[in-house]
């Protein structure tokens, strides 16, 4: 799979980043969450990011699409 960095909070890649999937697909990058209290499935996993990441990597792709 190859992953194309969109947006992210910091470049020496440790921190919450969404990347695009040569899939058509997002992949996100965040701290590992525990202690929510949902059943998910084994292979999937939860993670947080924080929310102007999500209004950034919006407007930075909109922004590129209309130019």
């Amino acid at each position: 799979m190859k992953l194309t960095r969109l947006v992210g909070q910091c470049d020496d890649g440790e921190c919450p980043t969404i990347y695009a999937t040569d899939r058509g697909t997002l992949a996100v990058q965040g701290n590992r969450l525990s202690g929510h209290g949902l059943d998910i499935p084994a292979h999937e996993t939860m993670v947080e990011i924080p929310i102007e990441l999500i209004r950034k990597v919006i407007h930075d792709n909109l922004v590129q699409d209309a130019g």
